[in-house]
C-alpha cells in the first residue's frame, strides 16, 4: 500500500481520527532513576540499561500511545565511536533501539490478547490496536549535545553535504531495521530538512517518514527560518507521511497548526513539551516556565479541532500526560482504538 493511503487508513481506524503518539522518553527514563547527564542522553540507555527504555515503552502503550518513539534521538555512530565503542557495535546500537521498541509492543500485543479471553480461555471479539514504531532521528545539533537544536546555530558554518554525510549512514541502519516509521525530531532549520529529503530521495529509503520542528516564537522554527518553508520542504517530499511540531512550549502550537495547514495537506502531527526551559549549560530543564498537566491536555481537543492528527508530548511529559490526551479523544468518539492496517508495504 502506498505510504500516505497506509497514514490515512491508520488514522481513520483511531479515535476520531486522531492517534496518540508517546511522551518524553529521556525525562521518563529520569524519573526511574537513569542518569542522564551525558553526551547520548537517552542513547546512554541503550548499552547501560535496555530493559528500562522497554519498561518505559510499555507504560506509555499502556497509557494509550498508539506510536512509540525509539530511544534513537541522539543515538549516532559518530557519538558512540567517540565514547569507544566500534563501528559495528555502534551501528547495533541503533538497530537495538527499534529490537526494543518491538519487543515493548509484542509484550503489549499479548498482554492485550490475553485481556481479551473470558475465564474459561473463550476468546472475546475485539479489535487489537495496531502500534507504529517509529525511529528516533536527532539533528546534528543533538548530536554537538550543547542545547544547539534548540537555537539551529551550530557555531560553525554547516553545509548541506556536511549534514548529509553525517546522518547518511545512520538513516541507512535504522531504515535496515524495518521501523514503521522515521521520525525526523526536533529539525531546528531547514538546510537539516533539505539534508533529510535528499537522502530520503538518494538512498531511496523504503521506510515513511515525519518532520517535526520546533520553535520557541510561535512563528518561526528556533532557527529564525520560515516555518512555511520548512513545512514546503517536507510537503514536496513523497516520503513523508506527516509534518509537525515537537519539543515546542503548549502556548504556542494552536497558531502553528493553523499555519502549517496552509501549506501542507498532509497530516499534522503535534508532540510538544511540558512548557519548560531547557538550560543547556546545566543540562536541566527549569519547571517554574512549565504548564500543569491540566492545562497542556486542555488545549488536546483544541488542537485536534484545528488540524492535528497525532497528538502526543516531548519533554517532561509522561505516561499520564499520554492517558489523559488519549481519555479526551476517545471522549469525542465512540469508536474504539483499533485498526488492523499494514502500516508498510
Amino acid at each position: 500500500m502506498d505510504p500516505a493511503a497506509a497514514m490515512r487508513e491508520f488514522l481513520g481506524c483511531c479515535r476520531g481520527g486522531c492517534a496518540v503518539i508517546d511522551g518524553g522518553l529521556a525525562t521518563e527514563l529520569e524519573a526511574h532513576g537513569a542518569d542522564l547527564k551525558d553526551p547520548l542522553w537517552s542513547a546512554k540507555c541503550l548499552f547501560s540499561c535496555p530493559d528500562l527504555i522497554r519498561k518505559v515503552h510499555l507504560e506509555y502503550l499502556e497509557a494509550g500511545a498508539d506510536i512509540l518513539i525509539t530511544a534513537s534521538y541522539q543515538a549516532t555512530i559518530q557519538g558512540f565511536e567517540s565514547r569507544g565503542f566500534s563501528t559495528e557495535e555502534s551501528e547495533a546500537f541503533l538497530r537495538r533501539s527499534v529490537e526494543i521498541a518491538f519487543e515493548a509492543r509484542d509484550i503489549y500485543y499479548k498482554k492485550y490478547s490475553l485481556s481479551s479471553c473470558a475465564q474459561d480461555g473463550t476468546k472475546i471479539a475485539s479489535n487489537k490496536p495496531q502500534v507504529l514504531v517509529a525511529a528516533s532521528i536527532g539533528s546534528y545539533g543533538a548530536y554537538l549535545a550543547d542545547g544547539s537544536e534548540y537555537s539551529g546555530n551550530y557555531g560553525q558554518v554547516i553545509t548541506l553535504e556536511t549534514l548529509k554525510d553525517f546522518h547518511r549512514r545512520r538513516l541507512q541502519v535504522i531504515a535496515e531495521a524495518c521501523p514503521d516509521l522515521i521520525a525526523f525530531e526536533t529539525i531546528p532549520n531547514k538546510i537539516e530538512a533539505q539534508a533529510y529529503v535528499e537522502l530520503l530521495e538518494e538512498n531511496d529509503i523504503k521506510v515513511p517518514a515525519w518532520f517535526a520542528f520546533s520553535s520557541k516564537d510561535g512563528v518561526n522554527v528556533v532557527s529564525g527560518d520560515s516555518l512555511d518553508e520548512c513545512t514546503a520542504i517536507a510537503d514536496a517530499c513523497k516520503a513523508v507521511v506527516a509534518v509537525g511540531i515537537n519539543c515546542t512550549p503548549p502556548r504556542f502550537i494552536h497558531g502553528l497548526i493553523l499555519s502549517m495547514r496552509k501549506v501542507t495537506n498532509k497530516p499534522i502531527l503535534i508532540y510538544p513539551n511540558s512548557g519548560e526551559a531547557y538550560d543547556a549549560d546545566k543540562k536541566e530543564w527549569v519547571p517554574s516556565t512549565g504548564v500543569s498537566e491540566d492545562d497542556f491536555v486542555s488545549y488536546v481537543n483544541k488542537w485536534h479541532e484545528a488540524g492535528a492528527s497525532l497528538i502526543g508530548g516531548c519533554c517532561r511529559t509522561t505516561p499520564q500526560t499520554i492517558r489523559a490526551i488519549s481519555n479526551s479523544l476517545c471522549r469525542k468518539t465512540s469508536d474504539p482504538r483499533s485498526c488492523a492496517t499494514n502500516f508498510v508495504s
